[in-house]
């Protein structure tokens, strides 16, 4: 079964951990000095909050898929409907280890696919350091090239086979 996945950039961890605590009436399942996550049920969403970005709001939608099989098949219709795809595959972001690819909608919002295959004790593996900027969301499909912020390493083409990470 999958779950919806939003992650928005805060300007205040603690102040917004509060609000999205009340809201959800539920604490986060994971905390970090930049990052807080909801695992909820009802509604089955993963909700994640970072002080990572450049500007407070939206970074990105996703679908977090239970198996492979799962995100396959997110793969698979994304590639039949002609979408852009940038193909992540294994990547290391947002305190977890995980399968991944990308699309962007017509407004330019991007959508993570991805398959969590563990957690891991910092934000990213990566040796670049954290950008200022957003957090690794891919920019508009419509783009030649894919920036990345520097926290998940260099920008590569839309059809190179390795493309960026991404903020969960």
């Amino acid at each position: 079964m999958k779950r919806f996945h939003a992650h928005v950039h805060v300007d205040d961890l603690a102040k917004s951990i509060a609000f999205y605590s009340g809201l959800f009436a539920a604490a986060p399942t994971r905390v970090e000095a930049d990052y807080a996550k909801w695992m909820l049920e009802d509604p089955r969403v993963n909700f994640a909050i970072s002080t990572r970005g450049a500007k407070p709001g939206l970074d990105h939608f996703g679908m977090q898929t239970d198996d492979a099989a799962e995100l396959a098949e997110l793969k698979a219709r994304a590639e039949a409907a002609d979408m852009a795809l940038l193909d992540e595959g294994s990547t290391t972001c947002c305190y977890a280890r995980s399968e991944k690819h990308w699309v962007t909608d017509p407004q330019g919002i991007a959508w993570e696919h991805f398959h969590t295959l563990g957690d891991i004790p910092v934000f990213n593996e990566a040796s670049a350091p954290a950008a200022a900027g957003a957090c690794c969301a891919p920019a508009a499909a419509s783009a030649p090239t894919v920036a990345r912020a520097a926290c998940c390493g260099p920008a590569t083409s839309p059809t190179s086979p390795a493309t960026k990470a991404a903020c969960c």
